[in-house]
């Protein structure tokens, strides 16, 4: 990397002109394994909610970096993610430390295939994850566009214990006060949670919800039709697979960002 492309940060850290590197604004912990943080935002940051970024930690000579969805919506006067902690991950076993006034490191350039511009007009959007698969959802359901293109948006997420559903169940909860989103999204955006572990009001795999139709029964709806449904998926490669094999039964397409149809898949961060 030549001088001329690297800036100084912290203790004359180079870093190169394709990166940004911001502040950390707030940190949560929701349990041992779940965090979300929230960084400033570039002036000249541009991204579509549902795409992801590479991130990373200014703590090596050649940083670690990790695909990461963007939680919150486009815009958002700050970037917000939400992550997993990973004992020994090259990344996470030290971002899950960061404090604010901390600095975090992003490319420049986001993607991401999770994007309205993916799907075709339809009449109800599922979104559908597992985990910390929520993330671009958490920016979806915070986007005007979302509610302009969809008359019904069913978001849906599974973890194994309650209180991993903190984050969505507490983001949804508090948009009937949001001056921007709160009128767009009443009566339009439902929230289906469930575990797999721990017992509560609802447990089962998404995947054997919507198999069953149990799903479908619960939210007062009929089963997915290509006429009217739309679908986007994000979570484990099992659960990607599992639930893309279901769509397609239902008889959805699958679609990308040069090729839209009815659901889509974001495949950037299973190996």
């Amino acid at each position: 990397m030549s001088e001329s492309a690297m800036v100084a940060i912290g203790r004359d850290y180079p870093i190169a002109d394709n990166l940004f590197a911001e502040r950390v604004v707030s940190v949560r912990h929701y349990t041992d394994r779940l965090f979300s943080f929230r960084i400033t935002r570039p002036a000249s940051f541009r991204f579509r909610s549902g795409e992801f970024v590479m991130i990373g930690l200014p703590n090596a000579e050649k940083p670690v970096f990790r695909a990461y969805s963007i939680a919150s919506p486009a815009w958002d006067e700050e970037i917000e993610f939400f992550s997993i902690k990973v004992e020994n991950g090259p990344l996470t076993q030290h971002l899950q430390k960061i404090a604010p006034g901390d600095r975090v490191l992003m490319r420049k350039k986001p993607t991401g295939t999770l994007v309205l511009d993916a799907l075709l007009p339809g009449r109800r959007l599922y979104l559908l994850s597992t985990g910390t698969g929520v993330a671009p959802f958490a920016s979806l359901i915070r986007d005007p566009e979302t509610y302009e293109k969809f008359e019904e948006v069913v978001l849906v997420q599974t973890c194994r214990l309650r209180a991993e559903l903190d984050y969505i169940s507490e983001l949804v909860a508090g948009l009937a006060d949001d001056p921007l989103i709160g009128e767009l999204s009443a009566g339009k955006l439902s929230l289906y949670t469930t575990t797999t572990r721990e017992q509560s009001q609802r447990m089962g795999r998404v995947t054997d919800l919507m198999r069953s139709g149990r799903l479908f029964d619960e939210l007062g709806l009929p089963p997915i039709s290509a006429d009217t449904d739309r679908a986007m998926i994000c979570g484990s490669m099992a659960m990607l697979n599992e639930t893309k094999d279901i769509l397609e039964a239902f008889g959805l397409v699958e679609g990308a960002n040069n090729a839209p149809a009815t659901f889509v898949v974001e495949r950037a961060f299973v190996g």
